[in-house]
């Protein structure tokens, strides 16, 4: 018994004893957490001493592209003689004795900048570096040449991709998840600037999500440096891993400024997918027209905040419109991820696989609804014209005066037989709908989310609005035959 007292007493040891070890054990534990944080922040920094190691690792699969394209020219300069002249065919013989030959047409040569991502040969670059080429020469670091055959384009992105036939299998580089490179991220950029060869530069991320002109655009802007030439190349990060393809630069005098454009990966690998397996892009189609769920708009609809896109035409016998999409509808989900906006919508679709059906969610009526579509592939677009105004029978509201459509109306005006609606007529001076840009010979075809072809209907739905507590209605506007949404205030 004594022996297990005595044990007890050792293991806890005495109150003074016990308040040191519990000191040290503390320190101990401060250093280490310290320790952890330094390591974690520096690694979050992601900024190595060189890129040395990273630039040997990845720089072979990289590579010069070059292109030749012949250009008819003209044997005699404009305006010599006159086009049909019996001197004609005397200046054209001089010139060509002058010539020593009679040229018919010259070589003219591109640069640009790409990078493999298969062992067998398959090379991604920019469709504008290749664009209406005759002969496409793809370069490697080690000196080492192929002729390459065009697989396919895809103009939405700017992307084309190359094949060239190799005996021995070559080094490529692999498309990494751009969806997860924040701001601040150090990024690396390999190409062919300026024709003047292989060349590194270095930088960070500046920006995400950036839209320049195109449906699909996804730009992860950059500072490295980034120039004529290097269209096509790499942008890569800390891993490796190609993260975006170098596209456009701003700059007002055609040299870096430090605000460069790079396509990211997750738009550009599964066009590549499709253009290796197809030889074509085959985008998925939801079959609608949709816009940016404004302030105004979400506060017209009563959601707490801007998001989602809203759908501003259903097209007829569409996958939407067999799905039972309708028009005013805001589109939160797309197969199970979050449409944060319009642009987002466009690339989820744009991705998703033809044939394939999927689950969108709407805001409707303030509730959710979940749809199946059977996403298509994108028909011709068609359009439907309109002229200005007739002067039928007409009432004034919201600062508007409208005219419902009818057959005579439709005659007058050129309007497609299914034309249904409300039109502008003539628009307040001073309005709201003034200001909103509204126009005589606009046509309003919903409102507050329900279809309009009467006065009454539109009047109905002001009301109904009113009663709900808001003081602005969403109408559907369309000029020209192209939709968008305008908030108007109810007074």
């Amino acid at each position: 018994m004594f022996h297990s007292r005595n044990l007890i007493k050792s293991s806890c040891g005495s109150s003074a004893h016990k308040n040191d070890f519990r000191v040290t054990f503390l320190l101990i534990g401060l250093f280490i957490f310290a320790t952890l944080v330094f390591v974690g922040s520096a690694q979050s920094r992601g900024a190595p001493e060189s890129f040395a190691d990273l630039v040997e690792e990845i720089s072979p699969a990289v590579v010069n592209i070059t292109t030749s394209t012949n250009v008819a020219q003209n044997t005699m300069p404009r305006g010599i003689v006159p086009e049909g002249s019996p001197f004609e065919d005397l200046f054209r013989d001089f010139n060509d004795r002058g010539q020593g030959q009679s040229p018919r047409s010259r070589p003219s040569s591109a640069l640009g900048s790409g990078f493999a991502i298969s062992e067998d040969g398959f090379v991604v670059t920019n469709n504008h570096v290749i664009e209406g080429a005759d002969e496409i020469m793809v370069e490697f670091p080690n000196g080492t040449e192929f002729s390459a055959e065009l697989v396919g384009v895809d103009k939405n992105i700017d992307i084309a991709l190359l094949k060239i036939e190799v005996e021995d299998p070559i080094e490529f580089v692999t498309f990494g998840d751009s969806d997860v490179a924040r701001v601040g991220d150090w990024v690396m950029a390999i190409g062919n600037p300026l024709g003047q060869g292989f060349s590194v530069s270095a930088g960070i991320i500046s920006a995400r999500n950036r839209e320049l002109s195109g449906s699909y655009d996804d730009y992860i802007q950059t500072d490295a440096a980034i120039n004529r030439g290097n269209s096509g190349g790499p942008l890569f990060n800390m891993d490796g891993d190609v993260i975006g393809v170098n596209t456009a630069i701003l700059s007002p005098n055609g040299g870096s400024i430090g605000i460069g454009f790079s396509m990211s990966a997750n738009v550009v690998a599964p066009v590549v997918e499709q253009l290796r397996e197809f030889g074509e892009v085959r985008r998925g189609w939801l079959g609608v027209s949709i816009g940016p769920v404004t302030e105004d708009i979400a506060n017209s609809l009563g959601m707490d905040t801007p998001a989602g896109a809203i759908v501003s035409e259903v097209f007829a016998d569409g996958p939407a419109d067999v799905a039972g999409l309708q028009t005013a509808d805001v589109i939160v989900l797309f197969d199970g991820e979050t449409v944060e906006d319009a642009g987002g919508l466009v690339r989820l679709v744009g991705k998703a696989p033809v044939g394939d059906t999927v689950k969108v969610v709407v805001l409707r009526d303030g509730k959710r609804k979940t749809l199946d579509v059977l996403l298509g592939q994108r028909p011709e677009d068609t359009g439907v014209a309109q002229n200005t105004p007739a002067e039928p029978e007409t009432d004034d509201m919201l600062g508007l005066t409208l005219s419902e459509i009818d057959d005579a109306v439709r005659e007058e005006q050129s309007l497609a037989p299914d034309t249904t609606g409300l039109l502008i007529v003539k628009v307040a001076e001073g309005s709201d709908a003034e200001g909103k840009d509204l126009r005589a010979g606009d046509i309003i075809t919903d409102a507050g989310q329900q279809p309009v072809a009467t006065l009454q209907d539109f009047e109905a739905r002001i009301e109904a609005t009113k009663e709900a507590g808001r003081s602005s209605i969403l109408v559907l506007v369309r000029r020209d035959g192209q939709p968008r949404f305008v908030v108007l205030e109810i007074k």
